[in-house]
């Protein structure tokens, strides 16, 4: 499964050409900030959604996970905001890159509200955000 580099510049670089940066993007989806809901929720969870997403040994699962929530990727990685911001090598060139919001920049949800709008924000202002 994908790596680590030792780049000191944030952002996801291509597997054939390790010196050219993918486009980041951004992308809005109810079903994607449920997505980021329910993993925070599971933030801490042995085998919780958070630690299946993030699990970069395990591609299936990763597969399997999204597949859940309607999302069907042949190569897909979920990082961290500290993944991403340390930089990412690509392992294949077709690998699609998600990066799960920060559950820190969060509050929790009060007055009957849920945090899907909140979710909706962080997916929007983080790179290649879910």
């Amino acid at each position: 499964m994908a790596r680590k580099t030792t780049k000191p510049e944030r952002g996801i670089w291509k597997h054939s050409d390790p010196d050219m940066k993918v486009v980041d993007f951004s992308y809005e989806s109810d079903i994607l900030a449920q997505l980021v809901v329910d993993a925070w929720a599971s933030d801490g969870v042995a085998n919780g959604l958070k630690a299946k997403l993030l699990d970069h040994n395990h591609q299936n699962i990763v597969k399997q996970e999204l597949a859940n929530y309607g999302i069907f990727l042949n190569h897909p990685v979920v990082l961290t905001e500290d993944e991403y911001n340390n930089g990412w090598q690509q392992d294949h060139d077709d690998e699609v890159v998600l990066v799960l919001p920060n559950d820190g920049r969060k509050t929790a949800a009060s007055g009957g509200h849920t945090l899907l709008e909140t979710a909706k924000l962080l997916m929007a202002v983080t790179p290649n955000g879910i």
